[in-house]
């Protein structure tokens, strides 16, 4: 990645909050690396240099800042921009992939020999899929160790470490500072008290955000049983890969509060990916306001809710079946029949009353009566089920964008509205553009922009790379929001 020397060090000498994330700055004399938006004295441009990731940055024999904390930073935008290997790979790199499955499982699901990812990763981060992985795994282990009151050794496994020794290691070269002085500390700084085995963490993101908007859009969305939205706080349960679990976030200024109920803590890494895929955490607002503040039609808009971002998911199966059930019903049907899906399939105790939205395989085992819609649609939801399971439609967040559109309009019943809802949501896709949404249409006509479809189309081209954005914009001006999923 090419890191221009003076840009950065602009961004550091300005503390501007928009780089966190994109660049890491080392700092040669300390043995530091920070977050350009660092409150400590400017270093002297001699003694700086940059890196594109804080793998690279550890690579380098750096050790983290212990008051700007980058290993807390947002995530860089690249990765939920990109759709190439690179991006593809990082995405999958957050949720866990690494640690479950190792390098080779991580290249066979990217389709690339571990050597050519290995080389793609370094030319363009720093630092290999094992460094990017091990980064990840000390911040999962420094988040359990001031959260939690588990053992150290007990820490060092459910945070993917193949021994304590590795463990203590990795955390003073990466702290400078032992697993148990990290946690002596964290005990003499002031803050709530996790209660009954939760674990507490801020994510962090770049302003501005609309958590209105976000909050508005879930509440409206909400599945009975599955999430929920309580005064400012979104609720839900979730499918992980070591078993269930519940997130409650709750938006607040330059932080989303983050409780999470985990019944293995090895899936502590997955589950704040997929919180900040969710919300959108990691997105850049003043670039997509830039773009979309330009046009005059969304202008106004912009300027009253700067920061708007759009839903993803938690889990891209889900967010299939919704856009399937959604076809041509309103929100509130959509949410009725997949309640009832959800009721039926049901057969795991309700952590906090909650429950995950059903595995493919569970619905396959599910008869007709459980399906509260047309024969059509319910056989397209079994097909999708099945194609999952197979192997033939992939809706993990490293997913080839393309070829998942692809394959789910190859199945029977999805067109190119599902499967444009499937890449903006659930394959997190910001360029997804929805012309034939009824929604859509009508928050285009209250703003004076054509309501034909191939009109809105071609005009939605100024939009680019961030039509998403504009879809959420126009559904938030609809009339009617609750006319389509």
């Amino acid at each position: 990645m090419d890191l221009d020397f003076e840009r950065c060090y602009r961004a550091v000498d300005s503390r501007d909050q928009r780089f966190d994330g994109r660049f890491f700055t080392g700092v040669n004399t300390t043995g530091i690396y920070c977050r350009p938006s660092c409150p400590a004295v400017t270093p002297k441009r001699e003694n700086v240099g940059f890196y594109p990731s804080a793998a690279a940055a550890q690579r380098a024999g750096l050790r983290a800042c212990k008051r700007c904390r980058p290993d807390a930073s947002p995530g860089s935008p690249d990765w939920d921009v990109r759709a190439d290997l690179v991006g593809r790979a990082m995405r999958l790199i957050g949720d866990g992939v690494v640690d479950r499955d190792g390098v080779p499982g991580l290249a066979r699901r990217l389709g690339y020999t571990e050597r050519h990812l290995g080389r793609m990763l370094t030319e363009q981060l720093g630092a290999g899929p094992l460094a990017l992985a091990r980064a990840q795994r000390a911040q999962t282990a420094r988040i359990l160790v001031e959260t939690t009151d588990l053992g150290l050794a007990e820490i060092a496994f459910a945070a993917g470490f193949g021994s304590v020794r590795q463990f203590n290691d990795t955390i003073r070269d990466v702290y400078g500072s032992a697993p148990s002085g990290l946690r002596a500390n964290a005990r003499r700084r002031p803050g709530p008290e996790p209660a009954g085995g939760a674990i507490t963490l801020r994510l962090a993101y770049r302003p501005p955000l609309h958590a209105d908007a976000l909050l508005d859009f879930l509440r409206l969305r909400a599945l009975p049983g599955v999430e929920e939205v309580t005064g400012d706080t979104y609720r839900r349960a979730l499918r992980l890969p070591h078993g269930p679990g519940t997130v409650a976030l709750t938006p607040s200024a330059g932080h989303v509060a983050a409780t999470l109920r985990l019944a293995d803590v090895r899936d502590l890494a997955p589950t704040v990916a997929r919180c900040r895929r969710l919300l959108d955490l990691d997105a850049d607002p003043e670039a997509v306001d830039g773009t979309l503040g330009a046009d005059p039609a969304l202008a106004a808009s912009v300027a009253a809710e700067p920061g708007v971002r759009v839903p993803r998911s938690v889990d891209g199966f889900e967010m299939a079946v919704r856009a399937i059930v959604g076809q041509q019903v309103s929100v509130s049907g959509a949410r009725t029949v997949l309640t009832r899906l959800v009721r039926a399939a049901a057969d795991d105790g309700a952590a906090d009353g909650l429950v995950p939205f059903p595995a493919p395989e569970r619905l396959l085992d599910l008869p007709d009566e459980a399906y509260a819609m047309p024969v059509a649609r319910r056989e397209t939801i079994r097909a999708l089920a099945a194609a999952v399971v197979a192997g033939t439609v992939d809706l993990d967040p490293g997913a080839d964008r393309a070829e998942t559109v692809r394959a789910l309009t190859a199945l029977p019943g999805i067109g190119p509205w599902t499967a444009g809802y499937v890449a903006m949501r659930a394959t997190g896709d910001p360029d997804t553009f929805l012309p034939t949404d009824l929604a859509v249409r009508r928050g285009a006509v209250a703003l004076g922009l054509p309501g034909a479809a191939k009109a809105l189309d071609a005009y939605a081209a100024r939009f680019r790379p961030w039509r998403s954005y504009a879809v959420i914009r126009l559904w938030r001006v609809a009339p009617d929001k609750g006319a389509t999923s």
